[in-house]
């Protein structure tokens, strides 16, 4: 027999599996490939913890792989000494979310770790922060971000309140792999153990710190009450994390005709109002645009479950809503902070934004005319908070912003990931500024063109599922990587950038890229276009990226899908 299918019946005779778990694992008695998918394998656990779909087995979401990964991140813990200094535990609004966050606190209660437990769902930014407030080890939190409904994750944190260091997230993945799930993980009574005050339930008093934290970081406070009675802002959370947060921040900066949408506002994992709760996806805003044009608003902001990206839409001149990308958004935000602290002269010491390789060379245009250095880094929040922290170890420079294409923001270093709360605060900021010069986001965004030329951004996905998709990822990313192209459509290749090598090869001459080694091609083009290709971490997809100058949004639409269809003929798909 072979080993997953040992395993298979190994948890259909497991005291520790419930009757309502065998009883999903024998619907699939028959399918042979399913069985497979389930048990020949586990999750990975790496920097961003763990992902996957919430079902019975070995590579999913469940209980016991929850507690399984717990376990392994106890014992790096105990090897450290560090169990006293305990770990902040956290969830959102998605199906089990609850469960897993009690059922990893009492994973940790029964190590002897000390535990900060949420009364109830937070944003993940929050818990970034309560780590560095509580001077904890470590946090956890259970959520899947913007994935579809029927997937959950496990977030861990470090002590410096960004994702798990590699080394770390190594040490972890090893102990899971040497503990059997069943006997190997200790559990104790949850309840006794918050009796005991080995876990202590924290809310509201973090609450009101972080939202502290997050006020400081407005650029001009006065903004949003010197329109409030004519500003209108919509606001959705799409069913998560945010409902509450978000407008509790955007009232304390003055905004007084905040509308939300009420469908939204109800915390259900099911997502019912939405395919996808993707603030990345316009069908989102769809209830948004119509309570924005009942109520006459020109922004419409939208927070993902786990309220750490934020997507906006605005009305334009012709009265319709567009959408305001992760990649626009971010040249925006910094323009306004970097104008802003020059117009009351108070601009920083030495100021320094960060964004990811992926994201839009509209921000580094802005900040070199305003003396503001720039920091690439590879894809994954946790890459800009270590530019965060390396600088405040080295004690230079000031951190102004750091943006990802995919809607993630930060400003300020009270967390280390990114922060729908702190960006919708500030959205709805930069919107009063322009709402007083008669422009909406719209408005400003061509302003922005105009002054530093128009950039377009693209980007696609193929998803690779099944238990040959990671080897067909790796056939695509091999064939490119070995076979690299000379030209796109015509355009010329002048550097190829790899980063699982670390080289920059452009010409005969080769540098190193002088980031970690990660899955990553990049294609510079004579014409100073830029093509990005990368798996994804946390789903069975390669992402392509196109990041191109253009006359305008309809030349830059042309030439993407002729630079695409070039690509995919070359990787042979």
């Amino acid at each position: 027999m072979k080993q997953y299918r040992i395993e298979y019946e190994r948890w259909l005779s497991e005291p520790a599996v419930s009757d309502s778990e065998k009883q999903e694992l024998r619907s699939i008695a028959e399918n042979e490939t399913e069985i497979e998918l389930r048990f020949s394998k586990g999750l990975t656990f790496g920097t961003g913890g763990l992902r996957g779909e919430m079902k019975a087995g070995l590579n999913a979401m469940n209980i016991h792989t929850v507690a399984h990964a717990t376990q392994g991140l106890a014992n790096l813990i105990r090897k450290q000494n560090r169990a006293n200094e305990g770990v902040v535990v956290g969830c959102d609004c998605r199906n089990n979310s609850p469960l897993f966050a009690k059922t990893a606190a009492s994973v940790l209660a029964a190590n002897g770790i000390k535990v900060y437990l949420f009364d109830a769902l937070r944003p993940t930014p929050e818990l970034s922060f309560a780590v560095r407030e509580l001077h904890c080890v470590a946090g956890i939190n259970i959520t899947a971000s913007h994935n579809s409904k029927q997937y959950n994750g496990y977030k861990v944190y470090w002590d410096d309140g960004g994702q798990l260091p590699p080394e770390h997230a190594d040490t972890v993945f090893a102990e899971i792999t040497k503990l059997d799930i069943f006997r190997d993980v200790k559990q104790t009574d949850l309840q006794g153990a918050i009796d005991a005050g080995i876990v202590s339930m924290i809310g509201k008093e973090i609450d009101e710190k972080y939202l502290a934290a997050v006020q400081a970081q407005a650029v001009n406070p006065a903004a949003v009450k010197e329109v409030a009675n004519d500003l209108c802002i919509v606001y959705t959370p799409l069913h998560g994390a945010g409902y509450r947060l978000v407008p509790e921040i955007l009232h304390r900066i003055g905004l007084k005709r905040l509308y939300t949408v009420d469908e939204q506002m109800v915390n259900d994992g099911n997502f019912p109002t939405v395919k996808k709760p993707n603030p990345e996806y316009p069908d989102v805003f769809a209830l948004g645009i119509d309570l924005a044009n009942r109520v006459g608003s020109d922004l419409i902001i939208a927070t993902d479950p786990d309220a750490d990206r934020v997507g906006v839409m605005s009305r334009t001149k012709s009265g319709k809503f567009v959408t305001i990308s992760g990649n626009q958004m971010g040249a925006l935000l910094v323009h306004y902070i970097i104008t802003a602290y020059r117009r009351t002269n108070t601009m920083p010491k030495d100021p320094y934004a960060v964004k990811t390789i992926v994201s839009s060379e509209l921000a580094t245009r802005i900040c070199e005319a305003s003396g503001v250095k720039m920091f690439n880094v590879l894809t994954g929040f946790k890459f800009i908070g270590e530019v965060i922290k390396n600088h405040e170890i080295s004690g230079e420079g000031t951190f102004l912003f750091g943006f990802e294409e995919s809607y993630g923001y930060l400003k300020g270093t009270y967390a280390r990931d990114k922060d729908a709360v702190v960006a919708a605060m500030l959205i709805c900021e930069m919107t009063a500024y322009y709402r007083k010069k008669g422009m909406t986001l719209s408005d400003a965004l061509d302003q922005l063109f105009e002054q530093f030329g128009f950039c377009y951004e693209y980007s696609a996905e193929i998803y690779m599922e099944g238990l040959d998709g990671a080897a067909r990822m790796e056939k695509l990313m091999n064939t490119l990587r070995y076979n690299p192209p000379k030209e796109f459509d015509g355009e010329p290749v002048a550097v190829v950038s790899d980063y699982l090598t670390g080289t920059v090869r452009s010409g005969e001459t080769v540098s190193p890229t002088g980031l970690p080694k990660s899955n990553v091609l990049s294609y510079r083009l004579k014409n100073d276009d830029l093509i990005v290709i990368r798996p994804s971490g946390t789903e069975p997809k390669i992402k392509f990226y196109y990041l191109l100058r253009a006359k305008d949004a309809a030349d830059g639409a042309s030439k993407s899908k002729r630079y695409e269809a070039a690509l995919f003929r070359l990787a042979g798909i």
